[in-house]
């Protein structure tokens, strides 16, 4: 970051968090699947689970159809790793007066999602704060036209003090208000 332009980095979906889970439920769903493909063909799949006992009509069946729907998922939740989904980037430029948010989609013609706003049609950094069972801590950059664009990660809230820190620096570097919802 120079003194003129700011540049903050957004991870988006490469979390390490996902990439346990779609672990976690790609290697237990495909447990499910072969445990009951095991009692389908009465013949054990896997070394060390035994299927004698399970019957393929029901618990078999259900078997399959859970470890079905478990890689379905966790192929979903790779590609969205894969994807980079919501990744990207804030970049405040002081030199152009210029904001851009960038941010990865789904693949199509949409993929890319790229604002672009001139620093006249800023209104204001607005920070919300949320506390109780699920917190939430966000910082929004206000645009003419009532337009409030979302300028954290989502997932895993960030501490009281950087929120605080970073909104108060943003709003000194931008030059617009700063308050508090």
């Amino acid at each position: 970051m120079t003194k003129s332009i700011r540049r903050y980095s957004i991870i988006g979906s490469r979390r390490f968090s996902n990439y346990c889970w779609a672990f976690i439920i790609f290697t237990g769903s495909l447990g499910f699947l072969l445990t009951g493909l095991s009692s389908y063909v009465n013949f054990n799949l896997l070394p060390f689970i035994h299927s004698e006992t399970i019957v393929f009509f029901p618990q078999g069946f259900v078997m399959c159809f859970y470890g079905i729907l478990g890689l379905i998922f966790s192929i979903y939740l790779g590609l969205t790793i894969f994807w980079s989904i919501g990744g990207g980037f804030n970049e405040f430029n002081k030199k152009d007066e210029i904001v851009r948010i960038f941010r990865w989609g789904f693949p199509g013609k949409d993929r890319r999602i790229d604002l672009k706003y001139n620093f006249s049609d800023l209104e204001a950094i607005r920070v919300e704060l949320q506390e109780g069972i699920n917190p939430r801590r966000s910082i929004y950059l206000c645009v003419k036209g009532k337009r409030e664009i979302p300028l954290t990660r989502i997932g895993q809230p960030m501490s009281l003090e950087e929120v605080e820190t970073q909104a108060a620096d943003l709003a000194k570097f931008l030059q617009i208000d700063l308050f508090l919802k």
